[in-house]
């Protein structure tokens, strides 16, 4: 007898007790019916069906840009390489082609490399 006392006391015991009676009134009394479970279905199946339509339409809508899309990307990436080599060989018509003082020559351009520089002979002066 003093177990069930201590039982009815114990807070634990008596949340517990409250959560089986929860659980007993949530669960539903009878199981769903039949048209209802077959529209439920029916229902699941079209939207499965709407979802996999829209995929392959959107499949179909990005394989049909690829080709746009990879003109696109070309003519970008030959006007990077036409920028590119502009900046690296720079312009010959542009800027410093005729200096005021230079009478009419161009400017040398110097390209890269190794240079020594002869030493001068003295017999000139």
């Amino acid at each position: 007898m003093t177990e069930r006392n201590d039982r009815q006391n114990n807070a634990a015991w008596q949340a517990a007790r409250q959560w089986q009676e929860r659980a007993r009134q949530a669960r539903p009394a009878t199981s769903m019916s039949g048209p209802k479970m077959v529209l439920t279905w029916l229902l699941f199946g079209a939207m499965m069906v709407v979802g996999t339509v829209l995929g392959l339409f959107f499949l179909l809508v990005g394989w049909l840009m690829l080709p746009l899309l990879r003109h696109r990307m070309k003519k970008r990436a030959e006007a990077f390489r036409a920028q590119q080599a502009r900046d690296i060989g720079g312009d010959f018509h542009s800027h410093d082609a005729h200096r005021p003082g230079d009478s009419g020559r161009h400017r040398q351009d110097v390209l890269e490399g190794d240079y020594e520089i002869k030493p001068e002979s003295r017999d000139r002066t």
